[in-house]
């Protein structure tokens, strides 16, 4: 084992870094009250090689490895979770489900374009009454020979209104179940293509969330993805590996929180000492970082099984249900260390903290990811 990163992937990490405190940090707040999507923010994130890091060059990416991905969007989501959703999402589920499962034809139309940035990407699972449950899909996919109709709604997406291509999970063969299920690249302006409202969220409230609506879409055929029947295993498969990055942004936003919690703590003063003097707020740090190191290495160790061709089913559950958990009590205990000011938006923390709970749902609920292991460990 050796638990020293290399030094390419030192500098990703420096990379990134800069970019999160030179680029995203300025406004960030004024994002979070205003609702913004960074999309300024976003297109510098494309040009600098963050929107499409572990797809082939040859098709725009930068090549990169897992660890590499799962650095950046720590260091992404330390500052601006908002911003780094739209990079996991491009990243892990749209431009790897192209990668791994689409023609050559969709690669060189779609993923060029999405792996460079220049496009943005949206993945389109949940509905009105399949959340955790996917298989239960209501959207419709008719077959017409040369084309499909689509019809139905998805909810709760990222990048709804703001991405270019669309990845649609839509049931084509009800009597099948969810092998009757398929995938579907389809185009913002596509007639019939609907975006609706703008979700007002409590936390990552720059991330672009939206319900779509789908009436008699037509998609050539050419656009669907895999074999007829393959769009449900096109889904876990690719949820899979979405779940590294929302494991990687949990533990980026814990880490900005505690970061922050720990500078605080050695300048504000009580009872004629600085913070961190007190054992009781000396603790509470050593628990926030024991918590994030635990959270990292599963991280890494997910990212590392997905590197080198092993199952990540189980890392990858693992570690996105520890590092949410994390999340959730590291920045509790950031706005606890800040005190009143932990309750103000200008110390940042209270926005960590909301921005926190998401991860514990989307992507796999932490119920569904204790499902996922419990299967695992429990299958021989």
């Amino acid at each position: 084992m050796n638990y020293k990163l290399s030094e390419e992937h030192l500098m990703i990490q420096q990379a990134a870094r800069d970019f999160a405190q030179t680029e995203l940090l300025p406004g960030v707040i004024e994002r979070d009250e205003k609702q913004e999507f960074p999309a300024e923010q976003i297109k510098k994130m494309g040009e600098l090689g963050f929107m499409g890091m572990m797809v082939d060059p040859k098709y725009g990416g930068s090549g990169m490895d897992t660890i590499s991905y799962a650095i950046a969007m720590e260091e992404i989501s330390k500052v601006d979770a908002s911003a780094s959703v739209a990079m996991s999402v491009n990243n892990s589920l749209v431009c790897w489900g192209l990668e791994t499962y689409g023609s050559e034809e969709q690669k060189q139309k779609y993923l060029t374009k999405l792996a460079t940035g220049e496009k943005l990407g949206a993945f389109c699972l949940s509905e009105p009454e399949a959340g955790s449950d996917a298989t239960s899909q209501k959207t419709t996919a008719i077959d017409k020979g040369d084309h499909y109709l689509i019809n139905g709604t998805k909810n709760w997406i990222t990048n709804g209104s703001t991405a270019d291509y669309y990845l649609v999970i839509a049931q084509t063969y009800p009597e099948k179940g969810h092998h009757g299920i398929n995938a579907f690249i389809m185009e913002k302006g596509m007639e019939g293509f609907e975006i609706g409202p703008k979700e007002q969220k409590m936390g990552i409230r720059g991330s672009d969330t939206h319900s779509l609506m789908f009436t008699d879409v037509k998609v050539p055929k050419e656009n669907r993805i895999g074999e007829d029947g393959f769009g449900f295993k096109f889904a876990m498969k690719t949820l899979a590996g979405g779940r590294i990055g929302i494991a990687s942004q949990a533990l980026g936003i814990a880490a900005g929180a505690y970061e922050l919690a720990k500078e605080y703590a050695k300048v504000r003063k009580a009872f004629g000492k600085e913070i961190y003097k007190h054992q009781a707020i000396a603790f509470k740090l050593a628990d926030m970082h024991t918590q994030i190191e635990a959270a990292r290495h599963l991280v890494l160790k997910s990212a590392w099984d997905k590197d080198n061709g092993e199952n990540y089913d189980l890392s990858g559950a693992m570690a996105k249900l520890y590092a949410s958990q994390v999340a959730m009590d590291v920045t509790t205990e950031a706005v606890q260390v800040h005190g009143g000011n932990g309750y103000v938006k200008e110390y940042h923390v209270e926005r960590l903290m909301r921005d926190a709970k998401i991860t514990q749902i989307y992507e796999g609920t932490s119920e569904i990811q204790k499902i996922v292991i419990s299967r695992g460990i429990l299958r021989d």
